[in-house]
């Protein structure tokens, strides 16, 4: 049976791996986002919006990207937040500092599962670029990674009783 030490490491290795996937996700998002601002809709001369407007509707891929894209967003912000509540359990790696450092996780992990479904949206709905593309790949696996994560710091409190 596994002790509280030997998680530990694969605690942090989780912790890492999100990290570097949450950040990247954030780099793709602000891409889609900046391309969406730049390109999604002109004003008239007039300062009118035009007659179709849609705050979601993003140049690239199909019905679904504003709605993935921002979720996506939102979820990469919380993760990595949650990274920073988790170096900080690592670091203690005491029971104290395992409430914040899981709730965070659960917290990223939900809106990360929710981003995860408007990816599967857009999967369905065929029409994207390989960027969008590669960020649907990492909120799966991140789905994955960060529930990982939660039963690593959840599994090592269990084994200190």
């Amino acid at each position: 049976m596994a002790n509280q030490q030997t998680m530990k490491p694969l605690a942090t290795l989780l912790l890492g791996l999100n990290f570097c996937m949450y950040v990247i996700v954030l780099g793709i998002g602000g891409w889609a986002m900046n391309r969406a601002i730049d390109h999604g809709f002109v004003i008239g001369a007039g300062l009118e919006l035009p007659a179709h407007f849609s705050p979601i509707q993003f140049p690239m891929g199909n019905a679904a990207t504003g709605f993935f894209v921002t979720f996506a967003l939102i979820a990469a912000v919380v993760g990595v937040g949650s990274v920073i509540s988790g170096i900080n359990h690592i670091r203690s790696w005491t029971s104290e500092s395992l409430p914040s450092a899981a709730s965070v996780a659960t917290i990223a992990w939900t809106l990360t599962l929710l981003a995860m479904g408007f990816a599967c949206k857009e999967i369905e709905l065929n029409i994207r670029n390989a960027r969008l593309k590669t960020m649907e790949a990492f909120l799966i696996i991140l789905s994955a990674t960060q529930l990982f994560y939660i039963a690593a710091i959840h599994g090592a409190a269990s084994l200190r009783r």
